[in-house]
């Protein structure tokens, strides 16, 4: 089977081998072609082909002649290669989508519209993200009556999100896309000593809760229950989340690293780490607290994402609300108890096992075949 991918990944182009690099290394294997249309990198191309069988194909032109270079280079790659189904990664003002489907009814191939998570949901962290999700919604109305189907990777809060919208629940294809090596993050024989007590891992941005994290950390400290922790992540709200550390008075608990090069350093942070939190406001996954499940270690996170089905409260971690109190509550609920910590940690791994690295991806092509109405 060929197929005809539309992605907003435009590093791999250049050579930088993050998770689409990753994902393709397995994915591929499972199909005679890949084609891949992509934005225009910011850099110079130095890659058109991934592991023999995946061809990328850069735009020509920026963001606002996508759907034009969608529809004519997706029309050639559809006469030249032929593929039996068109996947497009949906997001922001969804040039992919439209595009995919305008190639779509000119070509007669269906197309599918992945939905990985919608800004704003369930929470808005600002306006922008307000705006995102109406423009999400709209987008959705107008593509259920073309797209084969809606693929969404978590089976609670998007499969809800998109029935609420009025599409049919059999246009909803659940289809995770978090995969981990097992192998990579896991727990040790003999369990290390921490290094601090909370960790975060990820981008440092508006939805991410970083505010909320630090109140919650100054708030144990007054209450005399002295927290350390390490943010470990770069963004745009690095500098003000440095200052409110400093605003706190908790310089001397709280460390930051921008950077972690290699997987096996990060699930050596989250084996060194009591508990790993998640504050968002919306998110697909969250990869790191699955990542932290698998490394044994329990987790605070609020019900974004995958979490509504993984965090079972006091057997792997405690569910935190969007507000500060209900946080440090969540936080309490761990940290303050060692011997009910270690028992989350003894159990965590459980909720992680099923997002092994090649069963995901083989089942995410497995799914995209059945709707192409090919035998898997």
């Amino acid at each position: 089977m060929r197929l005809l991918m539309v992605s907003g990944d435009r590093q791999v182009a250049v050579g930088e081998q993050g998770p689409f690099f990753a994902m393709q290394r397995e994915f591929s294997r499972h199909f005679e072609r890949i084609d891949v249309l992509c934005p225009r990198p910011e850099r110079s191309v130095t890659v058109r082909t991934l592991f023999e069988r995946v061809h990328l194909h850069p735009a020509d032109c920026g963001r606002a002649g996508m759907v034009s270079y969608i529809v004519r280079r997706g029309a050639e790659l559809l006469r030249e290669n032929g593929a039996t189904l068109i996947v497009s990664h949906d997001y922001g003002w969804f040039y992919n989508g439209i595009g995919s489907a305008r190639l779509s009814r000119a070509s007669g191939v269906p197309y599918l519209s992945e939905l990985h998570h919608i800004p704003g949901h369930p929470v808005a962290a600002n306006l922008r993200e307000r705006l995102d999700k109406w423009i999400a919604r709209r987008y959705v109305g107008w593509a259920k009556s073309r797209a084969k189907a809606f693929r969404v990777v978590n089976s609670v809060e998007m499969p809800e999100l998109l029935r609420a919208w009025g599409v049919p629940e059999e246009q909803i294809v659940v289809l995770p896309s978090l995969y981990i090596d097992l192998d990579v993050f896991r727990p040790v024989a003999q369990p290390l000593e921490p290094e601090q007590d909370v960790l975060f891992v990820g981008r440092m941005v508006e939805n991410k809760g970083l505010e909320r994290i630090v109140t919650a950390l100054e708030r144990r400290a007054k209450a005399g229950q002295r927290t350390s922790a390490l943010f470990v992540g770069k963004g745009p709200l690095l500098g003000a989340t440095r200052a409110a550390v400093q605003r706190a008075g908790l310089q001397e608990t709280v460390r930051f690293v921008e950077w972690v090069a290699r997987a096996e350093e990060l699930a050596e942070l989250y084996r060194r780490s009591r508990v790993v939190v998640c504050a968002s406001t919306c998110e697909g996954g969250p990869r790191v607290t699955v990542e932290a499940l698998a490394c044994g270690t329990p987790v605070v996170s609020t019900p974004v994402g995958m979490m509504r089905e993984l965090l079972v409260e006091g057997q792997n971690g405690a569910a935190a609300g969007f507000d500060v109190e209900s946080l440090v509550a969540a936080l309490g609920r761990v940290l303050d108890d060692e011997g009910k910590r270690k028992s989350m940690a003894a159990r965590a791994r459980e909720a992680a096992t099923r997002f092994e690295y090649a069963s995901v991806l083989r089942g995410y092509a497995d799914g995209l075949k059945r709707l192409a109405g090919e035998r898997t």
